[in-house]
């Protein structure tokens, strides 16, 4: 074929175009595309055509979920569960970086790897769980689109949840302007509500001591501590995080050597540990906010009551003492601009994650279009029957979504980075390899704990008959035992499928390198649909004729 042919040129990366007879077809031909090219050489300066992936990922850990479930711990539990944050700021840093290696050594995003390791029956069901993750993504973006309304319009919770339908017209409307000025222009409305908070946080003045201690000190002390750590675990370490990282990556034209390999790995995961660092500040900041004005002494009336049951509706009058009448103002529009922000990020995902498990193209419009929608029907009954206190409360739950939906794609994530058929000489450490089990088992050993719990202390409360007990417990465990079943299947099922590596790690690839061009340097082609954030057209099998 012509297309193979010219390899003999220039080594290119080799992957699946969906019909495994052309899996050995070059993913692009058209190298002119509008790419950052990293130079030949080891410099920190290379490190500039590294950032952004890791900006655009950490988006995704300041959004309204995370605002919710931060302004509720603090406003409960004080500083006790800033430790909770810390592990997880910690944990998503090492998970990240794995997920970008993935991209970076093989050429494909962790969806396609998905597709091309599992049976068809499995990979469907990945699908869908990583479909429902979004979705669980999506609805704090939605209702907190909508409480952002509410604070500048007035207008009612459910109305706003409906009219956070128009937000995907006017995200497109903006992406005409170049993505990469939309991300600077969000960044920069997310980066103000950080100044608020840092500023309100000189002002409350909480006690340097105590904020140690919740960093440093595990405790779970109340019993809503444990649901409230799972949805803090939930909202920081997102599976469609995983997918999206790996596939960001793609977009630099990296030297296809041993130290140009290395490089984009270790510069990847300091841009990345740079803007979860900034994360974490923000997070931590907002906690430590709640907590300290919450319990306050000198509190009036109004405000002790919405300190019981804090959300984002109610939250800008923390801000009072910093920014007057106008912290309700200033406090919606960076809210506004964070679900937004998330958008972007959750809608870039799922076009990802649809390409990568099925295939399938559909255009931007339409993805982001289905995907709101699917967000806006339980928001909106929500918001309906529970107003501004449910809508909350479903935050809460969807945080709880995430974080049971991430052994699915945290599992394949580990499992094919520690795998030498599949990254080579680049495959995780026996130490990572344990560090990353390590943490993904207790993330997963958190959430059966808390399923199981919640389960058996709504059957034995509740105040349905016996006969409705024993089927709902027969029905509820079932579940479990799926759910548990589902994550040892991942966990022992060994790895089949090798991947066409041109990382340069064996001595036949490394000859091939010689013989070409002595000292120049060989790039793998960036991926043209990750760079324009728009999926490639399905190609037919007369291109590689």
């Amino acid at each position: 074929m012509a297309a193979t042919s010219s390899n003999s040129e220039r080594p290119q990366f080799i992957a699946s175009t969906g019909n495994r007879s052309f899996s050995n077809a070059p993913l692009i031909e058209n190298t002119d595309t509008d790419q950052i090219v990293v130079p030949d050489k080891t410099s920190w300066k290379n490190l500039f055509a590294y950032m952004g992936p890791g900006f655009l990922v950490s988006i995704a850990y300041i959004d309204p979920g995370n605002f919710e479930t931060d302004l509720q711990s603090g406003a409960q539990y004080k500083y006790g569960l800033l430790w909770i944050i810390l592990v997880a700021s910690c944990a998503a840093l090492i998970i990240q970086s794995l997920a970008a290696n993935l991209g970076v050594v093989t050429g494909k995003h962790l969806a396609e790897h998905c597709r091309a390791e599992y049976p068809r029956v499995t990979n469907f069901i990945l699908w869908v769980l990583a479909e429902i993750s979004i979705v669980a993504c999506d609805i704090p973006e939605v209702i907190g689109t909508a409480f952002a309304l509410n604070m500048l319009f007035n207008i009612p919770i459910w109305i706003g949840v409906l009219l956070t339908g128009l937000s995907t017209l006017l995200l497109l409307a903006l992406q005409q302007y170049g993505v990469r000025k939309l991300e600077f222009l969000i960044a920069f409305l997310v980066l103000t509500i950080a100044g608020c908070f840092f500023a309100e946080l000189g002002y409350a003045k909480p006690d340097a001591a105590e904020v140690l201690n919740g960093l440093f000190v595990p405790q779970l002390k109340g019993s809503g501590a444990t649901g409230l750590a799972i949805s803090l675990l939930g909202a920081m370490v997102m599976p469609h995080n995983l997918f999206l990282h790996s596939a960001l990556v793609l977009s630099r034209k990296i030297p296809r050597s041993v130290c140009g390999i290395k490089e984009a790995c270790r510069f990847y995961m300091i841009e990345s540990g740079f803007a979860l660092m900034v994360a974490f500040l923000i997070n931590v900041s907002v906690i430590s906010v709640s907590g300290a004005v919450c319990n306050s002494t000198d509190l009036n009336a109004e405000d002790q009551m919405n300190c019981t049951d804090l959300d984002l509706n109610k939250a800008s009058f923390l801000l009072r003492n910093v920014l007057g009448s106008w912290s309700s103002k200033l406090f919606a529009v960076a809210l506004l601009a964070s679900g937004q922000s998330s958008t972007i990020t959750g809608t870039y995902a799922g076009q990802y994650v649809m390409q990568g498990f099925l295939d399938l193209r559909l255009k931007p419009w339409l993805r982001n279009f289905l995907t709101r929608c699917l967000a806006i029907v339980p928001s909106l009954i929500v918001a309906v029957i529970g107003g501004s206190a449910g809508a909350g409360k479903l935050i809460i739950i969807a945080s709880m979504i995430l974080s049971f939906e991430l052994p699915f794609a945290l599992i394949p994530l580990l499992k094919f980075t520690s795998s030498k058929t599949k990254m080579g000489a680049y495959a995780n450490s026996t130490a990572i390899s344990a560090l990353t089990w390590i943490i993904g088992s207790l993330l997963m050993a958190i959430n059966v704990y808390y399923l199981i719990s919640r389960f058996i202390k709504l059957l034995l409360h509740s105040h349905f008959k016996v006969l409705a007990v024993v089927f709902l417990g027969i029905l509820g465990f079932s579940g479990m035992g799926l759910y548990l079943a589902g994550i040892a299947y991942l966990v022992f099922r060994k790895n089949k499928e090798a991947t066409h590596l041109l990382a340069l790690t064996t001595p036949e690839s490394r000859q091939l390198a010689n013989e070409q061009q002595g000292n120049a340097s060989m790039y793998c082609l960036a991926r043209e649909d990750i760079v324009s954030m728009q999926l490639p057209q399905r190609r037919s099998t007369e291109d590689f004729d």
